[in-house]
């Protein structure tokens, strides 16, 4: 049986995602700040924002690029960031995200499966992106270097030529349903990676769901150190906070150090993080040394949570711990703890080993992988494991020129298939399990690795870990592998590590075998990518 959000349905406006944002912008908002620089200390306003994204829109209309077309984004974050990305999206093209970290083979790979004819960079990045446009045969011009010497000097359009001419945005006309405004590609931690075709419609109806569930308003200060190329990033923080006309701390990458400082000097009210920031925020201990009072809120994503440790870094912060869930192909939220549960559905907050209720418009199946046959919700507690389907105005368009991939992963009646497998309590409230094709098999029995991984990280000489299944070379079959990262100076020994599982697991959920390692490889987004580990 499929079962509905228990969220009242919103309403999603038939406009493009300029439109949405900035279309009903009040005279007073304008003034607000929208973006601030905590290296340089600049600060951008709503007014200077959407005069810059007007520039760029122009610009790129004067070169051609209009709908139809496809431009890359090769950028940490940035306040320019912003501009740019929705200065692509005011001219009616497609802005395809690329992850900053790729090198050039990578970058050109993604340009040449989005079709880009048109990349825009920074200095530090400006070799690579170099290297990848003339892999793919663009010329000189077609590569912008925002902080770059200017198309005058080298060849390369800069940030003052793009803006300096001052041309008009231009009219444009597309059906949002349809047209595509982003193309990230998914993480490829399961396999190659695709480019996931999200319409201005998927990317509004996102913002518009999460509006009443955020708790995000005007007054909120919001840390931005998630990734904006990445699809949390892009909805969450840039898209989200930009509606509610909230004020973006940019930050480039995470340093625990600069995070705290940012916090504190700039009273920030509210952050987004993956796991591994709920770690060092819950275990380091130069947390002590700042004032982080002025954070009220902090939501978790893209990886699971461990509810011992989330509440480890809420009651250490004093602060409203959330979680939520989603991935590239639902724009990305389709699951959230809201800010106040009470009020919205009369419920308290579930554990933070739930990721909360489907968001609203949506529509949840959970689906017995083996037998194709619906799990019902329960009467009381948790339901039988099942994949998490869901249907709904975020669910993507489609993996790009990839009929068969799509059709492997929406299915006729709209569901799009997660490849997660979850639990469901009464209210409808979903707790994943874990990857289904991550699920490690042992002598019959299932074994989740963000369970044994969520205990490990409650070790007090623990700083991060993975667990993949590998072959035993003596019984062939799969076991259970640990990646352990000790705390420096800890003195930890692989017997002590297993020892401490198996006090608190089932038998055939032990740790079997234990490696030591500097870092855990993961994405920009805090995905474990356990490919990097079975290499």
């Amino acid at each position: 049986m499929s079962y509905t959000s228990p969220f009242p349905d919103v309403e999603i406006p038939e406009v493009s995602v300029h439109e949405f944002l900035f279309g009903s912008i009040a005279d007073d908002e304008l003034g607000r700040t929208a973006l601030v620089d905590p290296k340089s200390g600049a600060v951008t306003s709503y007014r200077e924002l959407i005069t810059q994204i007007d520039a760029v829109a122009g610009w790129l209309a004067s070169r051609g690029i209009g709908v139809g077309d496809v431009v890359g984004i090769l950028s940490p974050n940035i306040p320019a960031f912003a501009s740019v990305f929705h200065g692509i999206l005011r001219a009616g093209a497609t802005a395809t995200t690329i992850n900053a970290l790729f090198t050039a083979p990578e970058i050109a790979k993604q340009l040449r499966d989005s079709g880009a004819t048109m990349l825009v960079t920074i200095s530090p990045m400006a070799a690579q992106a170099k290297a990848a446009v003339a892999e793919v045969g663009l010329d000189d011009t077609s590569l912008v270097v925002l902080d770059g010497e200017g198309q005058d000097a080298s060849a390369h359009p800069n940030a003052a030529d793009m803006l300096g001419a001052r041309l008009p945005a231009p009219q444009v006309s597309f059906d949002p349903a349809t047209h595509v405004a982003v193309l990230p590609y998914s993480s490829g931690t399961t396999g190659n990676p695709k480019g996931v075709a999200l319409s201005h419609r998927n990317l509004v109806a996102n913002v518009a769901q999460l509006k009443p569930l955020q708790g995000m308003t005007a007054d909120d200060v919001v840390i931005a150190v998630l990734p904006f190329f990445h699809i949390y990033g892009m909805t969450v923080l840039l898209n989200a906070a930009l509606f509610n006309r909230s004020s973006l701390v940019v930050m480039p990458k995470f340093d625990l150090v600069e995070f705290l400082e940012n916090i504190q000097d700039h009273k920030v009210t509210m952050a987004y993080i993956a796991p591994p920031v709920a770690v060092a925020l819950a275990k380091h201990p130069i947390v002590d040394d700042y004032d982080l009072s002025s954070l009220h809120t902090m939501m978790s994503g893209a990886a699971p949570l461990d509810d011992e440790l989330g509440q480890a870094v809420a009651k250490r912060l004093d602060l409203h711990m959330l979680q939520g869930y989603g991935m590239s192909e639902l724009s990305p939220v389709s699951h959230i703890i809201p800010f106040d549960a009470k009020a919205l559905l009369g419920l308290e907050d579930p554990p933070l080993s739930s990721t909360g209720w489907p968001v609203p418009n949506t529509v949840n199946k959970i689906v017995d992988p083996a037998t194709g046959e619906d799990i019902p919700l329960p009467q009381e507690g948790l339901s039988e494991p099942g994949e998490l389907w869901v249907k709904g105005p975020n669910v993507m368009l489609g993996y790009l020129n990839n009929e068969q991939a799509t059709a492997d992963t929406i299915d006729a009646d709209g569901f799009l298939h997660t490849g997660d497998m979850a639990q469901v309590d009464p209210t409808g409230c979903v707790y994943i399990v874990d990857r289904l094709k991550e699920l490690i098999k042992y002598k019959g029995y299932q074994v989740p690795p963000a369970e044994l991984e969520a205990l490990l990280l409650t070790h007090e000489k623990i700083a991060d870990s993975a667990v993949i299944g590998v072959i035993d070379a003596e019984s062939g079959e799969e076991i259970p592998k640990a990646f352990v990262v000790r705390q420096p100076e800890a003195e930890l020994t692989a017997d002590e590590v297993m020892e401490f599982v198996a006090s608190k697991v089932a038998p055939h959920k032990k740790v079997r075998a234990v490696e030591f390692i500097e870092a855990i490889p993961k994405s920009a987004s805090g995905k474990i990518l356990r490919k990097d580990l079975r290499k």
